[in-house]
């Protein structure tokens, strides 16, 4: 991939990204009477807490998961302001029937289910969570990265299914002075980075910044091209590109160490997932662990049944922790815009 395409990508760290229109600020207090009470449409589950902090303030709140597109697109009018994750899509459709909306918050990291320029053009402010799953994202990636190394999930599985393979398992490796090569270097990529560094990984990271906010004392920027052949360890920490191209693919992987051990707690479609299939089938790569997929869930269950794959059904966010502060943080988004 040509540095200039590379520079094209987005970080893992987008916030604010259109200015909200006549927006009306709260006062400090937590219980706040409105002659007008906005409404907010809640698509995907949040922390309880969270619901009770807006209505305090307030908001009148509704929660409606699993709504299809269709029954989104009939509802979404009557409300100035929506909340969705993941699981939800804001399509051109569905914005142009939001004739109240004001604010979309997407509960997490990326904007990619959202229609980023039918909300722009109708001056709707869009805002995420970006800080709120840092940690967890990235102690998920770690333990991909000991998964790997050990082949903990197959070891496990064997043991269970009555055998006791010790002799098939005795080939694992150790992180420690092995490279770990990361791209992305966002918030999350340099929380990964500083948790490998400690545990004694080389860390050489990729990013489109010059001084890209994941920078840690110790960690050397390379650019995509000079990272891939040094790295035993990848871990993806990107957003899909604007194309929809995978920064991943045939070209990248083969630049890749031989057996090289790769890691995508991102988003789906980064990678090229019959690119890696073939690598894994190859021994070009050793083996992946992923967190997500291009289709989720995923209907084409190669990847996910490969015995050198470790996978999850896209948790990189989900602890109590993380979904407690995205949760907050939510709240008081809606609270100080509404």
């Amino acid at each position: 991939m040509s540095a200039r395409k590379y520079a094209t990508m987005v970080q893992d760290e987008q916030v604010s990204m259109h200015p909200i229109v006549g927006q009306r600020r709260r006062s400090g207090t937590d219980t706040v009477l409105r002659m007008d009470r906005a409404r907010v449409l809640i698509c995907d589950p949040i922390p309880a807490v969270a619901v009770e902090r807006m209505r305090a303030g307030g908001l009148q709140v509704e929660e409606r998961a699993d709504l299809s597109l269709e029954e989104l697109e009939a509802l979404i009018g009557d409300y100035d302001a929506v909340v969705v994750r993941s699981a939800t899509k804001l399509g051109e459709q569905q914005i142009a029937a939001a004739r109240k909306l004001r604010v979309i918050v997407r509960a997490g990291v990326g904007t990619d289910n959202i229609d980023l320029a039918a909300a722009a053009s109708r001056e709707i402010a869009i805002l995420n969570t970006p800080t709120a799953p840092i940690a967890s994202v990235a102690e998920l990636a770690l333990g991909f990265l000991l998964a790997l190394a050990r082949r903990i999930p197959q070891a496990d599985t064997a043991l269970k299914s009555g055998r006791w393979p010790k002799k098939e398992f005795s080939d694992g490796i150790e992180l420690e002075g092995k490279t770990l090569g990361i791209i992305g270097m966002g918030r999350i990529g340099g929380a990964l980075g500083r948790c490998a560094s400690a545990l004694g990984m080389i860390v050489v990271g990729t990013d489109k910044e010059l001084e890209p906010s994941g920078c840690f004392e110790g960690l050397e920027l390379l650019s995509l091209e000079e990272l891939l052949p040094r790295a035993d360890f990848i871990s993806i920490h990107i957003p899909p590109s604007a194309e929809g191209r995978a920064a991943i693919g045939c070209e990248e992987i083969a630049r890749m160490k031989d057996g090289v051990l790769l890691v995508n707690c991102a988003r789906g479609g980064v990678v090229d997932e019959d690119a890696l299939f073939d690598a894994l089938e190859s021994g070009k790569v050793g083996g992946a662990a992923l967190d997500v997929f291009s289709e989720e869930p995923p209907r084409d269950l190669r990847l996910a049944r490969h015995p050198r794959v470790v996978c999850t059904p896209h948790l990189g966010a989900s602890t109590r922790e993380a979904q407690a502060r995205i949760g907050m943080e939510i709240a008081q988004i809606l609270l100080e815009q509404l």
